[in-house]
């Protein structure tokens, strides 16, 4: 696939989406940046210099996601790229001292982290099948985030992992599913990454994370996912999967 794509991103003003749309567009790609932080997002798309946009947008709403791919088409022309970074996370035990998980909870955190990107996926697709094959009969490339916590989820993290495990177990039928229309879909589960959800860290908590991550022991560097990010996109080859990103971390139950 081209370098100069034209990428969708949730979750786009930050983050691991933020650093995706800075590689995107230093690489000559254009870039549609989505997100409910109006503020960040419309900096970071005016740092762009005219080759990012910046749109308002609820992963989980039919009618956001779908004005938002029509604002990226009436821009850019066409949507080759999807990156799904948009996520929350929240710690919460199946029974904790205030008694049993909240159930709106859990059902929150898989409505945006599941079912968002499952939004984004089933609309951007409808729109990728309309683009013209490449050489190689491609399409466009959809990525997804998961996480670690797929695999090895910690005490508290029953709604986090259970969305991010759907992640993970979707990439393939949808993969199987696009490969007549020239589609790949691949999935990114980063281990333990310098993102938002650290910041309120302090340093010695940041850098304890770090140490548990085998080699390099730190955290990872969002430009880290970005550079995967790219990878996928030009490698062919690259579908159907899930690939680690985290240092060889295995995480421990608590």
């Amino acid at each position: 696939m081209d370098h100069k794509v034209v990428a969708f991103v949730t979750g786009g003003a930050s983050g691991l989406g933020e650093a995706t749309v800075r590689r995107i567009v230093n690489d000559g790609g254009r870039a549609m940046i989505l997100d409910l932080a109006v503020e960040r997002g419309e900096k970071l798309a005016e740092e762009m210099g005219g080759r990012a946009l910046f749109q308002k947008t609820d992963v989980t709403s039919p009618e956001s996601v779908q004005a938002a791919l029509d604002k990226t088409i009436e821009g850019f022309g066409r949507v080759d790229v999807v990156v799904n970074c948009a996520g929350i996370g929240v710690a919460e035990k199946v029974l904790g001292k205030k008694g049993p998980h909240n159930l709106d909870n859990f059902a929150k955190i898989l409505q945006i982290n599941l079912i968002g990107s499952f939004n984004v996926i089933r609309l951007a697709a409808a729109k990728m099948v309309e683009n013209g094959p490449n050489p190689g009969g491609e399409r466009g490339v959809i990525i997804s985030t998961a996480s670690v916590a797929a695999y090895e989820g910690q005490i508290g993290q029953a709604a986090y992992s259970a969305s991010k495990g759907g992640i993970v177990g979707m990439t393939l039928p949808i993969a199987r599913e696009m490969a007549i229309h020239g589609i790949r879909v691949m999935t990114i589960a980063p281990g333990l990454f310098e993102t938002p959800m650290f910041d309120a860290l302090p340093e010695e908590a940041r850098k304890s994370l770090g140490a548990m991550i085998p080699f390099p022991s730190r955290l990872g560097y969002p430009e880290e996912f970005a550079l995967l990010v790219k990878s996928i996109v030009e490698n062919p080859m690259l579908n159907g999967t899930t690939i680690r990103l985290d240092g060889a971390i295995r995480m421990q139950p608590r």
